[in-house]
């Protein structure tokens, strides 16, 4: 499987000139310009959009989000939490591809391994009209390679709550 594809890094570092919402979303791409300005942030690594989309081409994801999304009823909380479970169990099933895993280990261990927080930093999470805060999963105080692969995997799949899905459709995002 080609992995890559478009030519994006799966990780950067913080200090990266690649900061582009699109590719690191609104979040990181903000720590990057407050480093820039030399406002002083914690060390830390940005998984890129292209991680999160390779993540589910491995694990052949985009055709069952899709089908699940299609029953999608805004206003039946029964049928998002229905359709939310469904999606965040098939991410729990997932696995990082091994170069993909390879890289994150070598991020985090520069780090040295000392708690780190998982966030999200979609790229649409703050638009003009419409604020994300608070649809996606934090993870504090995460410590050793197997608790960071589950948040990692879990604060992706987080894109996928009963809150997040209802809110993008009723927005139209």
């Amino acid at each position: 499987m080609q992995i890559k594809s478009d030519g994006i890094p799966w990780i950067l570092s913080l200090y990266s000139e690649e900061s582009a919402i699109r590719v690191v979303g609104g979040k990181a791409a903000h720590l990057c310009r407050l480093i820039k300005e030399k406002f002083p942030v914690p060390g830390g690594f940005i998984l890129t959009t292209q991680a999160y989309q390779d993540f589910i081409a491995f694990n052949h994801l985009e055709n069952p989000i899709q089908s699940r999304l299609s029953e999608a009823i805004e206003d039946s909380p029964e049928t998002l939490e229905r359709i939310s479970g469904e999606i965040r169990s098939l991410f729990s099933l997932g696995v990082i591809p091994e170069l993909m895993l390879q890289e994150l280990m070598v991020a985090y261990h520069n780090l040295g391994v000392k708690p780190v927080a998982v966030r999200s930093s979609a790229t649409v999470e703050d638009l003009p009209d419409l604020s994300f805060a608070g649809q996606q999963d934090t993870f504090l105080n995460v410590v050793g390679d197997e608790c960071l692969l589950r948040a990692v995997i879990d604060c992706w799949s987080s894109l996928w709550t009963a809150r997040a899905i209802g809110y993008r459709i009723r927005n139209g995002v």
